[in-house]
């Protein structure tokens, strides 16, 4: 076992959706509505990007336009460029009978962007999976989902896996690299303890699993065998990403009655796999205006 350290100063409700991008390392606290950075020493505070009025799950960049995110925000997927102001592609969580936010998401090799959605009280089986295509249109590819996380790609972007974290799952998925539509799935994980959360695929095709109650981040191999685990001074685990070497791990406060001094911290450790950076939203033909984002 291999043990990560928080060295800046920063203590997040749920703090999720960490990338290594192009413009470095981003990170959401997902009830907050913010988007960070984790910029200069590593014992700096971290910067915030962007604060939105409605929940954040996650973002990807934008291919092409420096500075602009897509977003899995509120209900639904948005463009954020860089005065923050929300551009919506789509709310279709808007109208559900109960209510709910989006949650996880992440662009896809290429260039999709990827994201789910969960009842805030996490009632069993409202989640769906969404998919942001080339040209901006908003599908739903999956529902019945309670608490979907993720998803993470391989580098080819023909697989998928996705964590049902409520039902203790992490299914895999074939995809189809021209249209994005999804095989048949088939179960990769399932877990006794904990539940899985955030993910990110390795350059040799594991897979790191932040599993929320256990306060471990465990490697499978692509045969779902569990190769190692890192242990954390934190309960919920949430979000992690490889920044070549270096694994980061953002974990939650949210629902402990007593917190611990390092539940919510972004935790660090240094692995011998690295990972490669996130990869960022491709939009065909230009981004959608102001008005045909509204």
């Amino acid at each position: 076992m291999t043990e990560a350290e928080a060295l800046r100063p920063d203590r997040l409700e749920l703090g999720e959706g960490i990338r290594w991008t192009d413009r470095g390392i981003v990170l959401v606290d997902i009830l907050a509505g913010r988007l960070l950075t984790a910029t200069g020493s590593p014992t700096d505070p971290l910067r915030q990007l962007v604060r939105l009025p409605v929940p954040l799950g996650a973002v990807a960049p934008v291919a092409g336009a420096p500075g602009s995110w897509m977003a899995a925000a509120g209900t639904g997927m948005c463009l954020l460029p860089p005065d923050g102001t929300a551009r919506w592609l789509a709310r279709p969580e808007a109208g559900a009978a109960r209510p709910m936010r989006m949650n996880d998401g992440t662009a896809d090799p290429h260039g999709r962007f990827w994201a789910g959605s969960m009842a805030y009280d996490a009632e069993e089986g409202r989640g769906s999976l969404y998919r942001v295509d080339h040209d901006g249109t908003v599908t739903r590819v999956l529902d019945g989902i309670t608490v979907p996380n993720g998803p993470a790609f391989t580098a080819d972007g023909g697989t998928m896996y996705l964590a049902d974290s409520a039902r203790g799952v992490v299914r895999r998925y074939a995809v189809d690299p021209a249209t994005g539509a999804l095989g048949t799935p088939e179960p990769f994980v399932t877990f006794d303890d904990g539940s899985p959360d955030g993910m990110v695929v390795d350059v040799q095709g594991a897979v790191w699993v932040a599993v929320w109650g256990t306060g471990t981040v465990r490697r499978y191999g692509p045969d779902g065998r569990l190769d190692r685990t890192v242990c954390l001074p934190a309960r919920q685990p949430a979000g992690v990403c490889l920044q070549e070497d270096v694994l980061h791990v953002t974990t939650a406060r949210v629902g402990l009655t007593t917190p611990g001094p390092h539940d919510g911290a972004l935790f660090s450790v240094r692995v011998d796999v690295p990972g490669r950076p996130a990869d960022a939203y491709r939009h065909r033909g230009g981004l959608p205006s102001p008005r045909e984002a509204s």
